[in-house]
This record gives structure tokens, C-alpha cells and sequence, in this order.
């Protein structure tokens, strides 16, 4: 049944779905009709609000590029490829090869969603060299799908990790929120733990049958690779050479890197972001390359796979920027508000932070401008804060699967395009969403 449902929407998006990026300029002119619309704010008024947020994702947008390329370049460390290509063989089948690709992007996951997404892109990559009876497209969409379903107990989740922050924008109002209320909490243990299970059967219920296997092919103007770069062996080394192969240099810098991680963690704990984590990612690996042309050389190989986000996130940046200005967001929290008590507030709130979500795909930019609301309510109505946290954190997970946004890393990384792995993504949508909305309304009621 779950593979004549995904065949279904599969041959719907290969007819109706565009590229990723006409997805991105059909959203801005629905978001440029829906604020002139629903807020009465004029047309140039709304193209003030795009451009005025077009650039709001930069600082994002980079963070983004180096989590490809420099996890890209972690992995293609000889030690890490190793490890990477001998878990790759472990596989034989393309069941098991579902099963065990995403067990490992649901673990690279839960130490850091922008891990999970690079690591199990490549690892599915790897996995579908090694297994051509393996779908190719299903082992990318299984890896990305099992990132998003561990993500509710991720020890990087914004929204937890932000208000267990001193000195967070809302603590004067909540004060700070433990982390065994929200990541550790039964309620989010449920969601992620059953919704990877769930996932992870549905992919294999939804396998194509042998005579429709895709197996794995690499574009190499546009797909990374794990394959080791040729090793050239010129004459007598020059200075240059000399330096650009210098072990001592290396390992300076990542001495004095490896300084600064640790007076950084002794004194914030175990504390991710996407800076510390990139900044790790480069240190590490400097230091399991071995030197800075090596580096360099996978640096350069992992480029062309981030060329969708340099172009698309700005765009999705302008779609922020006119949900916020014309103020879309703060009707659409406070329409769902308006409709719900007691029992229904937290299903309501999942799906205002879903439908929100698609609009405005960023953990961090969202929780600040629909948080406060959600906390309000639900302190007015008595219930816990940590609901609301736990609502809108989950219901800006669900629907990543629907928006491509948090997608175009594996999309690039892999050389695939939205159309091929979209049905895949759409059912497991409905099955987490389903989970979720148990999760976050029957759950509280037993613990």
C-alpha cells in the first residue's frame, strides 16, 4: 500500500513538481499576494519587506555552505573514509541498505542535523555504489527523512537549547526551561524514537521492485564523490610545494584550533551551533588530512554541491522578510490562538509551526517570531511552556519534508533533483505527522 502511495505521488511530482528553485519564486509571488491580501499592505510595500529580508539569510546562507563542504571535506579524510566506505559494504541488500543508511543519518542526526544531512547523503552514496541493486534515489530520501525524524531529541534542536540559555530573549517571562522538559521530555522521546521507527518501515514497504531499481550514477559536474583524488608526483619539491604540503604548518593551526575548542567547551558545556560546529569541522579536518593542499583539494572537489544554496536562500530569506513585515506570521499564530483551548492547543500550535514553517524555513527565525506568541497562550490557558517549545519545534521539523529548503544540501551533495526523491518525502510527512500529533496530545496526558 505505502509503495503504490509513494509510486502515486512520485509520478505526480515528476509531472506538476518544478526545480527547487521555481519552487522557491512560486512561494515569493503566493507570499506577495497573501500579505497584500490577507494585511492590506500594499504591492510596494511587499517588495520593500522582500528586499529588506533578501539579504537576512547570509550570514546563515554561508553557514550552510561550509557545513557541506567542510563535512564534505571531514569525511573525505582518509581515516573517516575508511570508516565511511567499510560501513558501506556492510549492506547487501537494498532492505538493509535502507535500514542501515538510516540508522546512521539518524545518528549523525541526533549529534547535529547539519551532520546528519552531509554524512548520511554520503554515506547513502557510498552505500548505493556498493549495492546497485539499492535505489539510489530511495537511499538519499531514506538518509534526509531519518535526519528529520530524530531531530526532536537532537542535542542541537534551536528552540530547547535557546531557552535553556541564560539571559535567552524570553527568560524574564519563563525563566530557564530544563532540557529534561523538552529534548529529554517522554513527549519528544515519543515523536522521535516511534517516528524513526515508523519511517524506517514505511522505506521498506515502499522499496521499487527490482525491475525499477535506479542504481547509482554520479554527475560529475555536480555530485560529490568519496573516491580517492589521484596522487601526482612531481620532480624535486619546491618552497611552495614545501608549504603546501607542510605537516608542521598544519598542525599548528590545529593545535592552536583544538586551544580554542576546549577553552570553549570547558566553559559553555557541550554547547552547538552551527559556527562551533563548522569551526570543528575544519580544525578536525586539517588535522585528519594532514596537511593544507590536501585540504584544500577536498574543499574544492565538495564546491559545485553548494551551488543551490548560494542561490536559493536569499530568496527564501525575502519570503521571511515579507511574512514578518507585513505581518503574516503574527496572524496566522494568533488565528490558530484564537480557536483553541486546553486540549487542542497543542495539535493547533503543531500546525501553525508547520504551516508557518513552509514560509519561513529557519529553526532560529522562527521560534523568535512565533514563540512568543505560542508562550503567551499558553501560559494564559495554564498550560506548561514547555508545550509550546516542544510543539513548535516539532512542527518546524515535520514539514522539511515538504519545503525543499533543508534539502538542497543532499540534493547537491548527490546530483538528484527535488522531483526524485519528493514522493518518498511526502509520505513519510504524513506518517510523522500523524505521530507527532499523538505525540504532543495524548503523551503529556500519561507522564
Amino acid at each position: 500500500m505505502l509503495r503504490t502511495i509513494s509510486q502515486s505521488f512520485k509520478v505526480g511530482v515528476e509531472k506538476y513538481l518544478p526545480n527547487a528553485f521555481i519552487f522557491a519564486l512560486l512561494l515569493t509571488l503566493i507570499v506577495l499576494a497573501m500579505g497584500m491580501i490577507m494585511t492590506g499592505e500594499s504591492f510596494f510595500g511587499m517588495v520593500e519587506h522582500w528586499y529588506n529580508g533578501f539579504w537576512g539569510f547570509l550570514a546563515f546562507t554561508t553557514q550552510m555552505i561550509l557545513i557541506i563542504i567542510t563535512g564534505y571535506a571531514l569525511v573525505k579524510a582518509p581515516l573517516v573514509q575508511r570508516w565511511v566506505q567499510k560501513g558501506a559494504t556492510i549492506p547487501k541488500t537494498q532492505k538493509s541498505a535502507i535500514i542501515i543508511t538510516m540508522i546512521v543519518a539518524a545518528l549523525g542526526g541526533y549529534l547535529s542535523w547539519g551532520l546528519g544531512f552531509v554524512l548520511g547523503t554520503l554515506f547513502a552514496m557510498e552505500v548505493a555504489r556498493n549495492v546497485q541493486t539499492a535505489d539510489f534515489r530511495i537511499l538519499i530520501a531514506a538518509a534526509y527523512t531519518a535526519t528529520i525524524a530524530i531531530l526532536p531529541i537532537s542535542i542541537t534542536l534551536t528552540a530547547p537549547l535557546l531557552v535553556n540559555t541564560p539571559q535567552h530573549s524570553l527568560e524574564e517571562k519563563i525563566g530557564l526551561i530544563p532540557l529534561t522538559e523538552t529534548i529529554l521530555s517522554p513527549t519528544m522521546l515519543f515523536v522521535a524514537l516511534v517516528g524513526l521507527a515508523a519511517v524506517i518501515f514505511a522505506y521498506i514497504k515502499m522499496m521499487p521492485k527490482s525491475d525499477e531499481v535506479v542504481p547509482f550514477y554520479r554527475n560529475d559536474e555536480i555530485a560529490a564523490s568519496l573516491e580517492a583524488s589521484p596522487v601526482t608526483v612531481g620532480e624535486t619539491p619546491t618552497i611552495a610545494d614545501r608549504l603546501d604540503n607542510s605537516k608542521v604548518l598544519n598542525y599548528l593551526i590545529v593545535a592552536i584550533g583544538a586551544i580554542w575548542l576546549f577553552m570553549y567547551f570547558s566553559k559553555s558545556g557541550f554547547n552547538l551551533n552551527l559556527n562551533i560546529l563548522n569551526f570543528g569541522f575544519i580544525i578536525l579536518g586539517l588535522a585528519l588530512h594532514g596537511s593544507p593542499k590536501s585540504y584544500i583539494s577536498a574543499i574544492t572537489s565538495a564546491m559545485p554541491s553548494a551551488g543551490g544554496i548560494a542561490l536559493q536562500f536569499p530568496f527564501y530569506a525575502g519570503i521571511m522578510g515579507m511574512m514578518i513585515g507585513s505581518g503574516l506570521i503574527v496572524m496566522i499564530s494568533n488565528g490558530i490562538v484564537a480557536i483553541s483551548n486546553e486540549f487542542t492547543f497543542p495539535f493547533f500550535s503543531l500546525l501553525s509551526a508547520s504551516i508557518v514553517n513552509i514560509f519561513v524555513p529557519s529553526a532560529g527565525g522562527q521560534w523568535q517570531i512565533q514563540g512568543p506568541i505560542m508562550v503567551e497562550a499558553a501560559q494564559t490557558m495554564g498550560i506548561p511552556v514547555s508545550v509550546a517549545i516542544n510543539t513548535v519545534s516539532i512542527g518546524d521539523l515535520v514539514t522539511n519534508l515538504l519545503q525543499p529548503f533543508f534539502v538542497l544540501p543532499a540534493l547537491g551533495l548527490s546530483g538528484l533533483s527535488l522531483k526524485d526523491i519528493w514522493g518518498y518525502c511526502l509520505v513519510s510527512l504524513i506518517i510523522l505527522f500523524v505521530i507527532a500529533v499523538v505525540g504532543v496530545t495524548f503523551i503529556p496526558m500519561i507522564f
